[in-house]
């Protein structure tokens, strides 16, 4: 496979997935449109006339940048036939011809799970998405988001450091970073993980691509947690298309005041899988997980923990207390929080009852 000629019908006007798909039919590859001429390629009826002075023009140079980019260091585009392309993708509907990878491109077969929500979540949706993302890590599943600000980012960051892998799909080309404030973020990523996109090298943030990349990052997963969406959000039309794709669908549910959860009880009225924790996720998905502790750090001796602990013991009682009310009321961080949390769940002191909420025993 001549991955130059792919790269070059792509790149014509008027040619998208579905476009691409209809003309391998009658041409078979990309190569054999490249070397049949004009009155055959106008005969076959597939291209519009725009299209057809582009193919006509047999002008190669569109995909010099492209290739470029590939040589360098972890810089991978793959087609539908190499063997590292994603085997669930293929399965959708619309799989891309191409994919651009920056990172492990052996990370796109393994088996991933999706979170996706808002991009102005509240503290309590951040800390139940990193409990999540931490267990799932942990479990050995490969978190799947869109590196999007708030959920997305959330997920991502929680993989990293739970020491697990991450795939951020991208609405944009891999030489641009979207949001750019999470360029470190991206770079970490593509070091424990990989960076995708189907969009080609030099392309700019544009509205209409991302609903497009969600589809992606249903596809190549085993299943899609939604943690706090509005009913009218990018997140509702990824799990649109998880359903449309044959993925099992999870969602959060919160309080019946907050607009972030409409969308996660508009599902779940659907028949979304209620996830509180991820049992309830790898119960589902029937995944074979290995236990084991997080590693967050060790805090034997430690009189700055032991003081923690203590702060944090003074607002938990038999009553269920969410971790919002647990940050507010001891002054200490949600992270700080949610680490003396765990500590305490695994030494049996607390127990997690409903979402996010604890209680002693």
């Amino acid at each position: 496979m001549n991955l130059a000629f792919w790269l070059w019908l792509l790149n014509a006007p008027r040619i998208g997935v579905k476009a691409f798909y209809d003309v391998l039919k009658v041409f078979e590859t990309p190569q054999n449109v490249f070397d049949a001429g004009t009155q055959e390629l106008k005969q076959s009826g597939l291209f519009s006339n725009t299209t057809l002075a582009y193919l006509s023009n047999k002008d190669m140079r569109c995909v010099d940048k492209d290739l470029e980019w590939a040589k360098g260091d972890c810089c991978y585009i793959v087609s539908l036939l190499d063997p590292n392309y994603p085997e669930l993708l293929k399965q959708i509907s619309d799989p891309p011809p191409l994919l651009y990878i920056l990172g492990d491109p052996e990370v796109l077969n393994t088996s991933q799970f999706a979170i996706v929500g808002s991009r102005n979540p509240t503290e309590g949706g951040r800390v139940i998405t990193r409990e999540l993302c931490r267990d799932l890590s942990l479990s050995g599943l490969v978190i799947t988001s869109g590196m999007a600000t708030g959920i997305d980012g959330e997920a991502h960051i929680a993989a990293l450091e739970a020491g697990g892998e991450t795939i951020a799909v991208c609405g944009t080309g891999l030489d641009r970073i979207y949001p750019a404030k999470h360029r470190a973020l991206a770079h970490q990523i593509s070091g424990q993980g990989a960076l995708v996109s189907e969009f080609s090298i030099g392309t700019t943030p544009m509205a209409q691509n991302f609903p497009r990349r969600n589809r992606l990052i249903s596809g190549m997963s085993l299943g899609v947690l939604v943690v706090e969406a509005s009913i009218k959000s990018g997140t509702m039309i990824t799990a649109r298309l998880a359903l449309e794709q044959g993925r099992e669908v999870f969602a959060v549910p919160g309080s019946i005041h907050s607009p972030l959860s409409t969308g996660p009880h508009e599902l779940l009225k659907q028949g979304a899988v209620l996830t509180r924790s991820a049992e309830d996720i790898l119960d589902e998905l029937s995944f074979e997980t290995e236990p084991c502790i997080p590693p967050i750090k060790q805090y034997n001796g430690d009189k700055d923990v032991d003081n923690e602990i203590s702060e944090l013991l003074k607002f938990l009682s038999y009553e269920a207390i969410s971790v919002d009310e647990l940050v507010e009321k001891s002054k200490l961080s949600p992270q700080v929080v949610s680490q003396m949390l765990l500590m305490l769940e695994l030494s049996n002191r607390v127990s997690k009852v409903g979402v996010a909420t604890f209680v002693l025993i």
